[in-house]
């Protein structure tokens, strides 16, 4: 049964559409899976003219796409889409009725439990999705649920349990004992909200990332900004944290209550960095981190320094080898080879 995958791209550039679905690309294609890359034209622009040429190019781009893929065959796709692209469900019917071609969607997102982004457009995309797939490779056991909840059969579900991250011959550190936590991301407080009430926990914070502005707390070391096949040297000491929200008591909001379906890239950076993690209690990757033996679930981010305390440094060992062994997988793309290795299985059948 012949494979392909529908790749979304920005101009002529890959690594634009960011490092998660580029690495999925990068997996599929090693599994044996031909890449079909979408371009979207002028993809910076949104000036009429500039949209008119996008859904022309899209007119003509996507049955040259249906005459490429062979009857009987498998077609992946990563979801969400990013806009609206003319004469796809068009050719989406026409590959499933005349074709016989199987979806597979890989779902980055769900922006219906994200809420942040949701708008009719999304919402128009995912019900599509859920119409045509017949496989759906989602993060975990929370968003499983979820999509059981909407009707979808379990036997069309696989879970990827965590995101990838490939780094390619780099070399593996061993984390470093020490009594911190480090955040690595966009560091606008307008954004990672919870940030400005960081100066008062009595722990040490190691910030990495773009807009940095809070000079003034002493508990916080900032550290740069880096590329992402960089930052994992970067990171090599304590442990990494995933958290979201507005506050320090709890992970609240849109962003927050987030966490409890989504597996975060930030997740995957921090493992495949071989750090071990301090992770929301009620994260839906709380599971993962304490059934691998990966770092420790907190419930407030004012329990820091006592939970901080508490750590071994024999402990922390082995949350560190641990972290190690799974950092060796996510550089390889294992979890995702897996989670399509069982996508395909099932619509082989």
């Amino acid at each position: 049964m012949k494979k392909y995958q529908i790749f979304d791209v920005y101009s002529s550039d890959e690594t634009a559409s960011g490092k998660a679905p580029s690495d999925i690309n990068q997996i599929a294609a090693a599994a044996g899976f031909e890449s079909l890359r979408l371009v979207r034209v002028c993809s910076e622009k949104m000036d009429i003219i500039s949209r008119v040429r996008r859904q022309l190019h899209y007119y003509f781009a996507w049955p040259q796409l249906y005459k490429q893929i062979e009857p009987n065959s498998i077609v992946l796709f990563q979801a969400p889409s990013q806009n609206s692209q003319l004469r796809r469900e068009e050719t989406l019917a026409k590959l499933k009725n005349k074709k016989n071609v199987k979806f597979i969607y890989l779902v980055h997102d769900v922006e219906e439990l994200r809420k942040f982004y949701y708008r009719k457009f999304f919402e128009e995309d995912f019900n599509q999705m859920l119409k045509y797939a017949d496989c759906l490779i989602v993060h975990n056991d929370s968003m499983k649920k979820f999509f059981e909840d909407r009707g979808v059969d379990p036997k069309k579900l696989v879970t990827l349990k965590i995101f990838d991250y490939l780094i390619p011959n780099g070399e593996i550190n061993h984390a470093k004992f020490e009594r911190s936590v480090s955040v690595a991301g966009n560091l606008d407080v307008s954004k990672t909200q919870y940030l400005k009430d960081i100066g008062k926990i009595d722990a040490k914070f190691n910030l990495y990332g773009l807009n940095f502005t809070l000079d003034a707390y002493k508990n916080v070391e900032y550290h740069g900004a880096f590329p992402a096949d960089e930052i994992p040297n970067q990171l090599n000491s304590g442990f990494g944290l995933i958290w979201d929200g507005s506050s320090i008591e709890t992970c609240d909001g849109a962003f927050g209550n987030y966490l409890r379906y989504n597996n975060p890239h930030k997740l995957s950076l921090y493992l495949a960095s071989a750090l071990p993690v301090i992770i929301w209690s009620q994260a839906a990757e709380a599971s993962f981190i304490i059934d691998n033996n990966l770092g420790l679930t907190i419930d407030s981010l004012n329990d820091l320094p006592k939970v901080l305390n508490k750590v071994t440094k024999e402990e922390y060992e082995h949350f560190a080898i641990n972290a190690r062994e799974v950092a060796k997988k996510l550089r390889r793309g294992d979890f995702t080879k897996v989670a399509l290795k069982k996508a395909v299985k099932a619509l082989e059948k």
